[in-house]
């Protein structure tokens, strides 16, 4: 998970609980624009395509156990 920064991890993060761009920019209190930009940043680095291969891809590559501790420290 290193590969993301602060931003994209917390939008990556969002993303894994099914909201869309419209909800994490609230949730983020940031524009649609750049919630737009870091979903397209997360797409590239994966080098996937859409949200589906996004959390898969990054479910591989161990997102499941660093959310876990980022949702528990957030509770």
């Amino acid at each position: 998970m290193d590969i993301f920064t602060t931003r994209e991890k917390e939008v990556l993060f969002l993303l894994l609980l099914g909201l869309n761009n419209g909800e994490i920019s609230r949730k983020l209190v940031i524009s649609n624009h750049t919630t737009k930009a870091h979903v397209a940043s997360i797409y590239k680095k994966l080098g996937v395509t859409n949200r589906v291969q996004a959390a898969i891809k990054s479910i591989k590559l161990g997102a499941d156990k660093y959310f876990n501790l980022f949702a528990n420290s957030n509770a």
